[in-house]
């Protein structure tokens, strides 16, 4: 038997056809890979930092007054001593609105006796934070305090009144900070910097902290320790720090 071999002819336009979905694929990943590339971004980190002398002093005494028989002398000694300070607060220049309690106790007292309680009175106190704007006159109210019968311990603090302004400052140093990391990055790689697609921001506290003592040993007079009647307590700078993350999206 005699084989034959059948040839088929591919029609005219099959070539045609896998020409056409040969490029769409071919575009089609270049699209992709555009595409793709464009979802890539990179994350910088800016820091900025403000300096400055701190405008408001911060201070913290108050009256203790011992056990008392009852609560109503406990209350009334603490009473008489808190009005002689705040008085002698007024004749430095203190204002009103620069006073504020920040507790106020009365308490029993006791002691305990072979197991059992032995009420002893009552014992009130009261502490207040007063700022000073004038930073010159810390002592001169530390030693008002104290003459007028503070006998608390106390701590000096110091702060900025407007702390915005200054974190506007390091937060415009630390965007533009970042800015020029990313536009470095960005040449390294050889692309070319997008939208910005995130953002986020820390913003630092202020450097040092309070400044303890006890408050008798403020005053020659008060109980004779013969000490100085307050030393000077210098401000020094502060400093208000903001720090970035910026993201960006990348382009080819």
């Amino acid at each position: 038997m005699e084989e034959k071999a059948i040839y088929l002819k591919p029609p005219v336009w099959l070539p045609i056809a896998v020409a056409l979905i040969a490029g769409g694929l071919y575009v089609t990943g270049k699209y992709v890979e555009t595409r793709h590339m464009d979802q890539f971004a990179i994350s910088v980190a800016g820091s900025g930092k403000v300096s400055a002398v701190p405008d408001i002093a911060t201070l913290n005494f108050g009256v203790q007054t011992g056990r008392q028989k009852t609560a109503a002398e406990a209350m009334k000694m603490l009473t008489e001593k808190m009005t002689a300070i705040l008085d002698a607060l007024e004749e430095t220049g203190v204002e009103e609105k620069d006073i504020r309690t920040q507790y106020l106790n009365l308490n029993p007292a006791y002691d305990w006796r072979d197991g059992k309680r032995v009420d002893k009175g009552f014992e009130a106190t009261q502490s207040l934070i007063v700022k000073v704007r004038d930073l010159d006159k810390i002592s001169d109210v530390l030693d008002a305090a104290v003459r007028a019968g503070a006998n608390q311990a106390g701590s000096v603090g110091f702060t900025i009144d407007d702390p915005d302004v200054l974190r506007e400052q390091a937060r415009a140093e630390a965007i533009v900070d970042a800015k020029m990391k990313a536009m470095k990055l960005a040449k390294d790689l050889g692309v070319s910097l997008g939208s910005m697609q995130g953002f986020w921001e820390n913003q630092g506290g202020y450097g040092g902290g309070p400044i303890m003592m006890r408050a008798e040993a403020m005053d020659t007079k008060a109980g004779g320790f013969g000490g100085p009647m307050a030393p000077p307590i210098p401000a020094g700078e502060q400093e208000v720090v903001v720090n970035v993350n910026i993201t960006y999206r990348i382009r080819k």
